[in-house]
């Protein structure tokens, strides 16, 4: 099982950035695809990121494609998102979420641990 504790969010105005954080705990995070998901009140959660083992390979939602970086460090256990040219549409809490032993993954049924999530709020 791995724990996760998202941190970053914030309240940021439309053209600007933040980076997200994730610590995570448990042995099996180097070997867990690991996700950015998140969720707009009144809708559904989803898939905004992802990134694999390795950090060499990483899959995006067309939404923020070119505009949001997943990360992870292995050596330090997080995982980042780097979410530029923010819109207010992205406003959403975030969740940060393992699937462990899947090599990468953007489908939530696989993920098995989720952090408590972090707010995001753009201003337009």
């Amino acid at each position: 099982q791995v724990q996760l504790v998202e941190s970053g969010g914030g309240l940021v105005q439309a053209g600007g950035s933040l980076r997200l954080s994730c610590a995570a705990s448990g042995r099996t995070f180097g070997r867990a695809a690991m996700g950015w998901f998140r969720q707009a009140p009144g809708k559904e959660r989803e898939f905004v990121a992802a990134i694999s083992w390795s950090g060499g390979s990483t899959n995006y939602a067309d939404s923020v494609k070119g505009r949001f970086t997943i990360s992870r460090d292995n050596a330090k256990n997080t995982v980042y998102l780097q979410m530029n040219s923010l819109k207010p549409e992205d406003t959403a809490v975030y969740y940060c979420a393992a699937a462990p032993w899947r090599v990468l993954s953007i489908d939530p049924a696989d993920f098995t641990s989720w952090g408590q999530g972090t707010q995001v709020t753009v201003s337009s």
